[in-house]
């Protein structure tokens, strides 16, 4: 399965082809949906460009995308840093469950080193919204097996936080080793210059994995910015770039026109 990240926590200037609106997620759901992708993960804005878990974002959002790709698995974030105090998440998760079906997310992420996430997984299975639990350290790997999977639990994310492309590949083998033998999936994935080693990694020994501005800005040779979230999938299907992206990956933003914009990690 690949998933898509089409914006995570980039501030909303990075760059003009990051989703933020849900107009623009929807176009981008749409774009990948029809390339085969079925999971779709993002990171929801509120009226003044930040991100929100509050339930009127994530509700505009989820809904934009839903009608743009029904049989889309919609998944959003519960991060840290978006609302720093878990009872306030835990709150914030359950009054999602008033959200209309289609306004519904289906997944949420959780990470499992920041405090309380065993009470907001728990929020989220009570309102019937799966789980994806971050996974991004050996130590998390080890916490998650002695705590045991949490009910609702979709998938482990393993998340490779290194980006050196020479050691970013074997950190991923360190955290796989830790976490052993799931019960549920495991989507694999890396950021930034170590995001395409580690979807190669991933690919070759089928494990879900996942692409999109997210988790990086830039193609497979890391130099040229992509078009657009459709470029980057389309290169982690091994499908060809269209000429109408690849001229406009010519003509537009060159290499290194933007650094690192993410003060901190995603999900």
């Amino acid at each position: 399965m690949l998933q898509c990240c089409p914006n995570g926590a980039r501030p909303a200037d990075v760059y003009p082809a990051v989703p933020m609106t849900p107009r623009h997620l929807a176009r981008d759901a749409r774009a990948v949906a029809a390339l085969g992708v079925s999971s779709f993960h993002v990171h929801p804005r509120d009226v003044d460009g930040q991100e929100s878990l509050d339930p009127g974002p994530i509700g505009a959002v989820v809904s934009a995308i839903r009608q743009a790709a029904p049989s889309m698995e919609i998944g959003v974030t519960t991060a840290r840093w978006v609302e720093p105090d878990p009872f306030r998440r835990t709150d914030l998760v359950q009054q999602w469950a008033a959200l209309p079906p289609h306004a519904r997310p289906d997944v949420a992420s959780v990470n499992v080193h920041e405090r309380g996430w065993e009470i907001v997984c728990e929020a989220l299975d009570s309102v019937g919204i799966g789980i994806e639990l971050g996974v991004w350290t050996t130590g998390d790997a080890v916490q998650l097996k002695q705590v045991g999977i949490p009910d609702g639990t979709v998938r482990v994310l393993a998340e490779v936080t290194v980006t050196d492309p020479d050691t970013a590949v074997a950190e991923a083998v360190r955290i796989l080793k830790a976490l052993g033998t799931m019960t549920v999936p495991i989507l694999l994935h890396g950021e930034e210059g170590g995001a395409w080693p580690v979807l190669e990694y991933a690919r070759r020994n089928e494990l879900d994995t996942r692409m999109g501005f997210e988790d990086t800005l830039k193609g497979p040779d890391g130099t040229w910015l992509a078009t657009g979230n459709e470029e980057l999938v389309r290169y982690a299907l091994g499908q060809p770039v269209s000429p109408r992206l690849a001229e406009r990956r010519r003509s537009g933003w060159g290499p290194n026109r933007v650094g690192r914009a993410r003060s901190e990690p995603r999900r």
